[in-house]
């Protein structure tokens, strides 16, 4: 069962997850176009550099995610190639020569060329497929990392008012507060539904294959080293893609709540009332949480992510009870 979970849940959430980005598309083009024009305009060298950073450390997750993704595509279309097999079980729909993706064929897939064809054919599918998974995903990290260091940006201004700011200022501010703010609830609105999907994958999955590790560590199970390391990669992958996910959820939740502390450290006491009124709205709006939600029930927080790994470890203790 955990066999065919961990092929057909990631192939179904993918499809999901590229029907929702195409519905969603139009909606996200203004983000994208507002992050060209943050590039594009000029800014201080110090504006730049935390834009760099930001977009540094967006690269380096990308990189991380694509590089466990390609891993996992390796042993997964390489493998079979080689005769080595990756599956603990064998269903009785597997033909003998061995395919990357076991399923029923209306075909014999044995003999030549239908075996070569339909090996290439699933193996561009594979790819294809965890591009899509992976390449939506990295999506959301980038327009949170670009978001967030422009909140960075708008902090570190906040934080350089005195008293003698002028509220042109501070009507600068509050319109480049509002445009990420509405970008924000752009992706929220793009995402959360796609997020929901990816906890309720993600705790099925980690909840079986849990129960699943002392089977593999079983002296009476024979567990090829393949299919031990293919094991841990998977897990990994899911790990990683569901912690990150989190993580910038707790980060622009972080950054967003620096705007309104960067607002009230101000000397507002001592400036123009009409200063002081732009900056409260400033404050009111800062005051709101703002989070990525999964499915719009649970912010998307590393308290989240813990209280998730928490419930599926409780489902593992369940099935591992029922086993004895």
């Amino acid at each position: 069962m955990v066999d065919n979970l961990q092929y057909t849940l990631p192939l179904s959430t993918c499809l999901i997850r590229i029907a929702i980005f195409w519905w969603k598309k139009e909606a996200i083009i203004p983000v994208v176009n507002m992050i060209a024009e943050d590039w594009i305009k000029v800014k201080s060298a110090q504006d730049r550099s935390v834009m760099i950073k930001r977009a540094r450390s967006a690269r380096l997750i990308i990189t991380f995610s694509y590089c466990i993704m390609g891993t996992g595509a390796f042993y997964l279309i390489a493998l079979p190639f080689f005769g080595i097999s990756i599956r603990d079980t064998n269903n009785i729909t597997d033909p003998g020569r061995l395919l990357p993706l076991q399923t029923y064929y209306i075909y014999d897939v044995t003999n030549s060329p239908q075996y070569e064809l339909t090996y290439i054919s699933q193996s561009i599918n594979i790819i294809m497929s965890m591009v899509s998974y992976s390449g939506i995903d990295n999506f959301i990290g980038l327009l949170v990392f670009h978001i967030c260091g422009q909140l960075e940006i708008l902090n570190n201004r906040l934080s350089s008012f005195d008293k003698c700011v002028n509220s042109h200022e501070i009507k600068n501010c509050i319109i480049k507060h509002k445009s990420l703010l509405r970008a924000i609830n752009v992706i929220e609105d793009t995402y959360n539904v796609i997020l929901l999907i990816l906890f309720v994958y993600f705790a099925i999955l980690f909840a079986f294959y849990g129960f699943r590790i002392p089977t593999l560590l079983d002296e009476e199970t024979d567990t090829s080293f393949s299919q031990l390391i293919c094991f841990i990669f998977t897990v990994i992958n899911i790990f990683t893609h569901m912690c990150l996910h989190c993580a910038l959820g707790e980060i622009l939740v972080a950054q967003c709540n620096k705007i309104y502390y960067a607002a009230y450290s101000n000397k507002w006491y001592s400036m123009n009332p009409k200063v002081t009124h732009n900056l409260l709205l400033l404050m009111i709006r800062g005051s709101i949480p703002v989070y990525l939600t999964a499915g719009k029930m649970f912010p998307l927080t590393m308290a989240t992510f813990c209280s998730l790994i928490k419930t599926s470890v409780g489902y593992i203790s369940v099935l591992h009870t029922m086993k004895s």
